[in-house]
């Protein structure tokens, strides 16, 4: 019979965000963890497999806590900019939670379907928000929703990566405008036209 684990996966899981919080992804190593948990890296391994396990665990605890935060979002006017607003204020004030949930890298091709399938929830309430509040198609919608995550993720890895530091003004103020420009677009219905069929220049660039 194998020995009974000494730390539950809640356990170790906790420690292991705890760590990445306070001091980053790279942190994250069987030895380190072992250290705060008070054993050696041998508990740990009873119960995952591996480190990566260990990561993903943490990574799934911190979506679960970030995604508390637009628990009530559907009583915000507007409530899809509110989205924006605390994923960057997420940013500036949890650098490595926005790191860890956000800025890891896939094996092989990722498109931004798969982008979406991992904000889960979010994204999906992300778009029911914008067929309320601007009465657009659901198509619409995720065109809005993908131009402006982009946008969004843009700002909010400059402050994680302390590239740039904007405050809530200028937060507000430039997802205003990337909002106001892609609607003006969407509204045209020129959206194809203008925005999805790019052509290749002399030195096969996509311009």
């Amino acid at each position: 019979m194998p020995p009974k684990p000494k730390l539950t996966k809640e356990e170790i899981t906790v420690m292991a965000l705890t760590l990445i919080k306070e001091e980053g992804v790279e942190a994250l190593t069987a030895r380190e963890l072992g250290k705060r948990l008070g054993v050696s890296s041998t508990p740990i391994f009873t119960v995952f497999r591996n480190m990566d396990e260990v990561k993903e665990a943490a990574r799934a605890l911190c979506y679960t806590e970030f995604e508390k935060q637009f628990s009530d979002i559907e009583s915000y006017t507007p409530a899809f900019k509110r989205v924006g607003m605390l994923t960057v204020r997420y940013a500036i004030d949890q650098p490595e939670m926005f790191k860890l949930l956000f800025m890891q890298a896939h094996t092989g091709e990722q498109g931004f379907e798969s982008t979406f399938h991992d904000l889960g929830d979010v994204g999906k309430k992300c778009i029911r928000l914008l067929q309320r509040d601007y009465e657009v198609s659901e198509e619409d919608a995720r065109r809005l929703f993908e131009a402006m995550w982009l946008y969004t993720f843009g700002l909010g890895a400059m402050c994680a990566m302390r590239v740039c530091q904007f405050n809530e003004e200028e937060v507000a103020v430039r997802l205003g405008q990337a909002f106001i420009g892609m609607m003006i677009v969407i509204k045209s219905g020129r959206y194809d036209g203008l925005l999805n069929k790019p052509e290749k220049d002399s030195d096969g660039m996509f311009n």
